[in-house]
């Protein structure tokens, strides 16, 4: 059989976890996600454990949170004055909006503050800070 390496192009499914079992992504009832493994299309925890592997295996794999999507950066939150927000866009917390960089660039963020004067803007991903668990199943090496 062959055994993955870097740059070998794969197929996983996959379920994510949170430490506490909550699933936050799974490809169960989808296609497999297809990547190129060392490449840096997948978080780092997860592409350094496929490497090895091959088809038909199955492993968990505990991922830290610096392996993911990083931690918490206290920068990415930005506490806005409240008229600067059109009446019409929803301020509840966890609600998830766009908001436009300097460059032009769409940044999502997230509500997770709310005062009469301002709310505050969160764009850090919202699994940093978290570790993951994930269940892959390697289904097909190219």
């Amino acid at each position: 059989m062959t055994q993955v390496k870097s740059g070998d192009t794969v197929q996983i499914h996959y379920t994510g976890t949170l430490l506490d079992g909550t699933t936050f992504d799974s490809s169960q009832g989808r296609d497999p996600l297809e990547f190129t493994v060392g490449s840096g299309q997948i978080i780092p925890g997860l592409d350094t454990a496929l490497p090895g592997m091959e088809v038909g295996d199955k492993k968990t794999v505990q991922v830290p949170s610096d392996e993911a999507y990083g931690p918490l950066n206290p920068e990415m939150r930005q506490a806005v004055p409240r008229e600067g927000i059109p009446a019409e866009i929803p301020l509840d917390i966890g609600t998830q909006l766009q908001m436009q960089t300097p460059d032009g660039q769409a940044m999502p963020v997230t509500v997770v503050e709310v005062d009469e004067a301002t709310v505050t803007l969160d764009a850090n991903h919202p699994l940093a800070g978290k570790d993951l668990k994930f269940d892959i199943e390697l289904v097909k090496v190219a």
